[in-house]
């Protein structure tokens, strides 16, 4: 790679985010942190600018602006605060590629500006997909615009198609853990905590991501991504329960053949494979020794213990703002869990709720999909 690449992370505090600033401190001839973003960790926040030297931060919370700004005053950062310096930033001049590692609903906007700035997007906030796919994908094809996934499951099925694009797909094999309660009934589930939840055999990853593994939300959350991202039928998309998450997805052709993406369960791979993309770059801490698999297995899905996942296929059926509705509920159910306020087994029946009662929306607009997001979760609060 000749010229280097400048990245915008949004969401530099997270997990995503602090695995994508390891890879740029690794290939610093390669790659540099142009733009940082962070919700509400400030300290972090400061930490990463000063050893990265970005052209400008953003801290959401507008109430941290002063104690941000105070600490970088020494430095040449600029500062800026609140959810809409988002969507200014992803445009500055200098961005080449737009990683979206926000949380939740709040990826949306943000990814919008940039696409229509044609700025390359990264993509690790599946629910942009999920809340508005149709919408993305066109302003992507219309701007020209390539968006690359970063979920390691939508990786292994892109790196799966390379030169495989004229051939059709009969099926894509969409890979799960399942969670910290595979194998787990109704009953079992009863008085789980969250610290039992947050506990996922495989993956290091943030906390919401993995309360929706443990629901089996997140693979719904990646089927409807999946269906936009490669331009199938969701039911051509099935989830398969690969405990050792060694495979991380699979595509099956026509003729029979299936091609699998086999690495170790790193999200640094995936995210260095969308940036450095259409290049490999080496990284021998990533290196998957195949002598060391004792096996690989796969299971069905248990969608009568977490029907989660059947939500997110009846959403993508119904169209218009169901996903959207499933989604934003989603998004307080967990929180409210996490609070304590919660059982484990209500996430899936708030869920169900919402999606039964809220009004549907056939033909929707960004405005549509952000009020339908805010109504939704005023509605359950």
């Amino acid at each position: 790679m000749n010229t280097k690449k400048k990245v915008a992370i949004l969401g530099s505090t997270g997990s995503i985010g602090t695995q994508t600033l390891d890879i740029i401190a690794k290939y610093p001839d390669i790659f540099s942190a142009e733009i940082l973003t962070a919700g509400e960790n400030a300290d972090l926040l400061i930490s990463q600018a000063k050893q990265f030297q970005p052209n400008a931060v953003v801290i959401a919370n507008k109430n941290k602006y002063s104690y941000v700004a105070d600490a970088l005053s020494n430095d040449d950062i600029k500062v800026f605060a609140g959810s809409e310096a988002l969507e200014e930033v992803v445009c500055f001049s200098d961005v080449d590629i737009v990683l979206t590692a926000l949380v939740g609903f709040a990826g949306l906007r943000p990814t919008v500006a940039a696409i229509e700035h044609k700025k390359t997007i990264a993509l690790a906030n599946k629910e942009t997909m999920v809340v508005a796919g149709e919408m993305i994908t066109r302003l992507a094809v219309e701007n020209n615009v390539p968006v690359l996934p970063v979920d390691s499951e939508h990786s292994a099925i892109f790196q799966c198609l390379q030169g495989e694009y004229h051939n059709p797909v009969k099926s894509i094999l969409l890979t799960a853990s399942g969670g910290t309660f595979r194998g787990m009934k109704r009953k079992d589930l009863i008085n789980v905590t969250v610290e039992d939840a947050l506990k996922n055999p495989n993956w290091q990853m943030g906390k919401k991501v993995t309360i929706d593994s443990a629901t089996l939300m997140n693979k719904g959350l990646e089927v409807i991504e999946a269906k936009w991202l490669f331009g199938v039928d969701a039911k051509q998309i099935k989830a398969v329960v690969h405990p050792q998450s060694i495979i991380h997805s699979m595509v099956e052709f026509e003729d029979g053949s299936i091609k699998a993406q086999l690495s170790r369960a790193d999200m640094r791979l995936p995210i260095l494979y969308a940036l450095s993309y259409p290049q490999r770059i080496r990284y021998d801490e990533l290196n998957l020794n195949i002598f060391d698999i004792c096996k690989l297995t796969f299971e069905q899905p248990d969608t009568n213990t977490f029907p989660c996942l059947q939500f997110a296929y009846d959403a993508i059926e119904k169209g218009g703002n169901m996903p959207c509705i499933m989604n934003a509920a989603n998004e307080v159910a967990v929180e409210k869990f996490m609070k304590g306020k919660i059982t484990f087994l209500q996430i899936p029946e708030i869920i169900e709720k919402a999606m039964n009662n809220f009004s549907f929306i056939k033909d929707c607009s960004l405005e549509d999909y952000i009020l339908t997001d805010k109504e939704v979760k005023e509605m359950l609060q």
